[in-house]
């Protein structure tokens, strides 16, 4: 089953092509490393396939749902965990509660998966999100993104502001997930996540430059 199809895709900023006919499917079950240089155009790619963007050319379907007519319906089964936390207003209590609200995740699924990672989510509920520590930030999108058991998870350097005991935890839980999903690891550390992917895609320039299962 294709989760992510993407057909030719285009993409100018300021004239400039960030990605250049970019042609590739994820299939369910797939594990993918996503590497390059900076400025090669994998974040673009994936803030693509999240319906960030109009494309310039060609076509994006996540299920079959186009990513930025259909937005909700896409994001609904994607769990997206940015390089850098969102400036969010809310306090930790209001943002579970919003998640419980918007995607019918219990907030008491969240708790258990920050936990695991030692987060003490009870001890800051009523801190707002944007005064939490980087690592905690961190943490608590993981939470949230694993709590939802979205069909596509896809990480954006997720690991980038955790300590070497949290990254342990954080991959220790993404082994143990047990339910059919695909995900996207954009990374410049293969050796972190080689154990958990199965296919590795390089970009360079926008353009995939290679692309193997491993």
């Amino acid at each position: 089953m294709k989760i992510v199809e993407a057909q030719n895709v285009t993409k100018r900023f300021m004239g400039a092509k960030v990605l250049d006919s970019v042609t590739l499917d994820i299939r369910l079950g797939e594990r993918i490393a996503m590497m390059g240089p900076n400025g090669a155009g994998k974040t673009t790619l994936v803030r693509a396939i999240l319906g960030f963007y109009h494309l310039d050319g060609g076509t994006i379907r996540v299920e079959g749902h186009d990513p930025v007519k259909e937005r909700v319906k896409v994001l609904k089964n994607i769990g997206f965990i940015p390089q850098l936390p969102p400036p969010v207003k809310l306090s930790v209590n209001e943002l579970l509660t919003f998640i419980e609200r918007s995607t019918g995740t219990k907030r008491e699924r969240v708790v258990s998966e920050a936990e695991a990672m030692e987060l003490d989510v009870k001890r800051h509920i009523d801190k707002p999100f944007f005064k939490l520590s980087g690592g905690m930030k961190q943490k608590l999108l993981i939470a949230i993104a694993l709590a939802r058991k979205s069909r596509l998870l896809v990480f954006d350097e997720p690991t980038a502001n955790l300590d070497p005991k949290a990254r342990e935890h954080f991959y220790k839980l993404l082994d143990g997930l047990d339910y059919d999903h695909s995900s996207i690891f954009i990374t410049h550390r293969l050796e972190e996540v080689e154990g958990l992917v199965n296919r590795k895609i390089y970009m360079d320039l926008g353009k995939v430059v290679e692309d193997e299962t491993i």
